[in-house]
């Protein structure tokens, strides 16, 4: 693994100390575990994926990696460009090593050669090379550098580390070179250990899949059941054991007052595992237009336990409502005892409605000579089948026709399976969503008596073996050896070490996570074991793998966790297929300790676009409560992309006098190999560098940037040689030159030279140090300094600058955009009423006045991706309420900054309050996302809002590649 310069200082001042030398060994060496712990990431933060068409250009990576055809298009014009630099020998000798340089971004382990999985640490702009690699690359092509880098920010910063480095091979490679020999290019190719799975699902080292989870509700009390309406909307319905039902909204907002609330006569309690209440809910197959909903709750009539099955109608009011009036019962039945109330409602792909009820309680199923479950004159341990639709005012439901005891003596017509004991969750199996394999297979939990939990399918006329039998072995021996059984053995039974209350689960059938296809995932409500079962379709067998959650590295990936609430109470989809399991840390109904999953493979994801979804608008009555997730993983860092920051130097308190300096002018004859034909660089020259170049050699490239005058640099004119080819390089600082700065953090530049600045407290030590001009010739780097809106402090100590071989960070703001700098507990200083005219910050840089919807990140650890949200409005600076405020809100104000994309809404001042003395300016605000800013957005009036400060809303903000 590569070395980085602070592990050399950290090294040497544990040498110093006497620290003994065989802990600093191990130390190192736990490093290099810890570093080493990878797995297949793409820049986006994402898990790679096979491409839905072959690539043209990068086609090592056309069956799995991190490009799409139209990245792959994108890097092969980048290619093209670069290459119109170079004629036919040059092409053949140096365009394979530019080829697969700029093709690693579409490698699956792309962020690990960019240096982009660990958050803490900078990217790299260009992938890391093997040694070996790096040395032919820099005998043959190392000229080529500069061209790589064109594109990479700070030209006139890249053109001096280019020219300070090219003819030192050994510095050469320290910039480019990644010192693991496992993980770099072109190593990482043929690695038998990365490549042996590569794309599968991850696996430790007992064969437990490894997946990640999203969080996507919390709070909820003993939440019992999740569904969807199939109209569109892609809304989700979940239930809680209390008796109400809540509507969540595609963007996870719930709305603020139930869809059901029959908490008045749901029977049920306080205490720890009582399994009666309100159990399960399903709405009718043709809910747009039938607009029913079918509900499963305990009762209590004159003292008496009751299950009960209820019809409701949607109100017309209120689409995300249901009328209270509009109860029809449609079945009850008389539960002996308080435990094993069964509680699943389904409808069928045959449009029947089918209803699993217990087996009456107690224990061993005691009632009458073979127990309720065999017994079919007794609805009590069935799957009962029942028509809805074809009814008249005199019957609550009808019999299918095709029920399989209809005119048999002693049985009631409504079973459709029989000998279960307590089944708990069942599904329905999407199919194959190729091939249609699997479609309408009914898989149920049914929990067990002392030894064995157990997963069925159902089917028509089958009996389960309940009391008989236990999974596969015998409960009831003297049932279990009667002839006449003819059960049905279940498709997997596991012991009770493993687990003591099945829940059963989902075949999942998404689109996000193609790993997944095929596989029944359920789990165990006692242990919070996840479990999974694959069909093997040539033997029939099922074959069992735990899944546990991803470990180091693995689950690294934006709003991605790996941990969750032990108990699990049920399993769900959402309208796309994608699978959700519902848990709680408290198994009471009366407990806001109940959380909402959704299951994520980080191995492979589907292509990008592949699996996206626009949802049906609803009308919503009411307020939206928007969702907070408990933990989530974020990211800090932009991808490649990222325009270059320059480094600053501190900003003098005796000195007012600022000189200026002339841009970089970087004059090289061609190389041999090279083409003659045209510029090099594509920025256009400033003119007093225009005129310059016209009276210099035919071939050369003007760097030029637009930089603050804020110190005196002045340079030399210094040749370097190179033996072998005899190409000779020319660096020029001229001296007299004005160039004005734009603000990288005005809202109102046009342009954008390089990019945010970071806090020194999250910047780590780049990978080597800063390269040096070749001896004897001395070598200046470019530093500005960051003029903030207001001046600083006077004895402010000064700040050392930058240079690195990664993106280096400006070091000396803390605010984005550049205001007065704050501590983490100050507050937002730059809202005190300055001295003179006006009120507030009116003004920015050279004194042009802010408009009114500039906006800043302002944050107390100085990131600049991220912070609280604050708008200029009226003269003053103030903040906005997370009400309403969405990712697309987020995303104007990112793009505002000169970012593409807001990776994530942060609500209740998770990135910072501000102080009281600080007004709120916007509230409510709807955005489309492609406003230019909040103040376009649909919103309240300005200084209008119904909350607090604790409300403030935070964005951190990305680039989308």
């Amino acid at each position: 693994m590569t070395l980085y310069s602070n592990d050399l200082v950290h090294q040497k001042n544990l040498q110093r100390t006497g620290f003994p030398a065989y802990l600093l060994l191990t130390l190192m060496l736990l490093l290099q575990v810890w570093r080493g712990s990878c797995h297949p990431q793409c820049l986006d933060y994402k898990p790679p994926f096979g491409p839905q068409q072959p690539l043209v250009f990068c086609t090592d990576y056309t069956k799995f990696g991190c490009c799409d055809l139209q990245k792959d298009e994108e890097i092969s014009r980048k290619y093209d460009l670069i290459m119109e630099n170079f004629n036919t020998l040059g092409s053949a000798k140096c365009g394979k090593y530019i080829r697969s340089i700029l093709c690693q971004e579409c490698s699956p382990y792309a962020a690990h050669l960019y240096d982009a999985e660990d958050a803490n640490t900078q990217m790299r702009v260009l992938p890391g090379l093997c040694g070996d690699y790096c040395s032919d690359y820099w005998r043959d092509c190392r000229y080529t550098l500069s061209l790589l880098l064109e594109d990479k920010g700070n030209l006139q910063q890249f053109a001096n580390l280019t020219a300070a480095i090219e003819e030192d091979r050994r510095r050469f490679c320290d910039f480019l070179e990644l010192k693991d020999k496992q993980y770099c290019y072109p190593n990482v190719l043929t690695d038998a250990e990365l490549n042996a799975n590569l794309g599968l699902v991850r696996e430790d080292s007992t064969g437990c899949l490894e997946v990640c989870l999203q969080e996507v509700a919390n709070g909820l009390r003993n939440p019992v059941a999740m569904i969807h309406a199939d109209d569109g909307s892609h809304r989700f319905f979940v239930a809680e054991q209390l008796g109400y039902v809540w509507v969540y909204l595609a963007n996870g907002s719930r709305i603020d007052h139930p869809f059901l609330n029959l908490t008045k006569a749901v029977l049920t309690s306080r205490w720890t595992g009582d399994e009666r209440g309100f159990l399960c809910i399903a709405l009718h197959p043709r809910f747009t237009t039938v607009r029913k909903a079918y509900v499963y709750y305990s009762v209590s009539v004159k003292k008496e336990e009751r299950i009960r099955i209820s019809e409701f109608t949607l109100s017309d009011h209120d689409d995300n409502q249901l009328d209270h009036s509009s109860e029809r019962m449609i079945l009850e039945v008389v539960e002996p005892a308080s435990n094993h109330n069964g509680g699943q409602l389904l409808f069928g792909h045959d449009g029947y409605l089918y209803i699993f009820i217990g087996d009456g309680g107690r224990a061993g199923d005691p009632f009458g000579k073979f127990g309720n479950s065999q017994n079919k004159s007794a609805l009590l341990g069935k799957v009962l089948r029942i028509d809805i639709d074809n009814i008249d005012e005199s019957t609550p439901y009808t019999i299918p026709s095709d029920n399989p005891f209809v005119g048999e003596q002693g049985a009631r017509p409504e079973i459709y399976a029989y000998g279960v004991r307590n089944m708990w969750r069942c599904s329905i199996d999407r199919g194959d969503p190729a091939t249609g394999a699997g479609r309408g297979r009914m898989f149920c939990g049914d929990v067990g008596q002392n030894k064995y939990e157990e997963i069925d399918l159902i089917v028509k006329g089958g009996n389960y073996g309940w009391r008989a039998k236990e999974g596969f072995s015998c409960y009831d021996r003297k049932l279990c050896q009667n002839s006449s059984l003819d059960d049905i053995l279940p498709i997997f039974d596991y012991p009770h070490k493993l687990g003591k209350s099945v829940t059963g689960g989902y075949v999942y059938r998404g689109c996000e996570m193609p790993n997944l296809n095929g596989l029944y995932i359920f789990g165990d409500f006692m242990s919070g074991r996840l479990m999974s079962l694959k069909e093997n379709e040539a033997t029939g067998e099922w074959q069992y793998n735990e899944i546990c959650m991803g470990r180091d590295q693995t689950c690294k990936f934006p709003k991605l966790i790996n941990s969750y609430y032990r108990y699990i109470i049920s399993f769900a989809e959402d309208e796309a297929g994608e699978l959700y399991f519902l848990s709680t840390g408290v198994p009471s109904a009366t407990a806001r300790s109940g959380v909402i999953y959704k299951i994520v493979d980080p191995s492979r994801r589907a292509p990008p676009g592949k699996c996206s979804i626009k949802p049906r608008p609803v009308k919503i009555k009411g307020k939206l409560i928007h969702f907070y997730p408990r933990e989530e993983f974020v990211v800090n860092k932009k991808p490649t992309t990222t325009p270059l920051p320059t480094t600053t130097t501190p900003k003098s308190t005796t000195t007012k006098k600022q000189t200026i300096r002339r841009p970089i002018i970087i004059r090289k004859p061609p190389m041999p190999t090279r083409q003659t034909k045209g510029k090099i660089a594509r920025p256009q020259p400033t003119a007093a560098a225009e005129r310059k170049t016209t009276q210099s050699a035919p071939i050369k490239t003007t760097l030029t940037t637009t930089v603050k005058p804020t110190a005196v640099q002045r340079g030399a004119t210094i040749p370097v040689t190179t033996p072998s080819t005899g190409y000779r390089a020319t660096i020029m600082t001229p001296v007299r030159s004005r160039i004005s700065q734009t603000s990288i953090c005005s809202t109102t530049s046009p342009k954008r030279y390089w990019g945010p600045p970071t806090h020194p407290a999250r910047a780590t030590s780049p990978p080597l140090n800063p390269p040096q001009s070749p001896s004897p010739t001395t070598f200046q780097s470019l530093t500005t300094t960051w003029a903030p809106y207001t001046s600083q402090t006077a004895n402010k100590p000064p700040e050392t600058p930058v240079s690195s071989t990664t993106l280096p960070k400006v070091r000396n703001e803390k605010l984005w955009p550049g205001a007065k700098s704050q501590s983490a507990g100050e507050t937002n200083q730059v809202n005190k009423r300055p001295k003179g005219r006006g009120r507030g910050n009116k003004r920015g840089k050279g004194g042009r006045r802010l408009p009114s919807g500039s906006v800043r990140l302002v944050s107390a650890d100085g990131m600049p991706d991220r912070g609280r949200v604050e708008i200029f409005i009226r003269g003053e600076w103030g903040t906005v309420c997370d009400d309403l405020f969405t990712r697309k809100a987020g995303t104007v104000v990112c793009r505002q900054l000169g970012f593409t994309t807001a990776l994530t809404v942060m609500k209740r001042a998770a990135l910072g309050e501000a102080s009281s003395r600080v007004r709120i300016l916007l509230d409510d605000v709807q955005c489309e996302g492609e406003e230019r800013s909040l103040l376009e957005c649909k919103r309240s009036k300005v200084g209008k809002h119904n909350c607090s400060h604790e409300e403030d809303v935070g964005v951190i903000c990305g680039y989308q590649t």
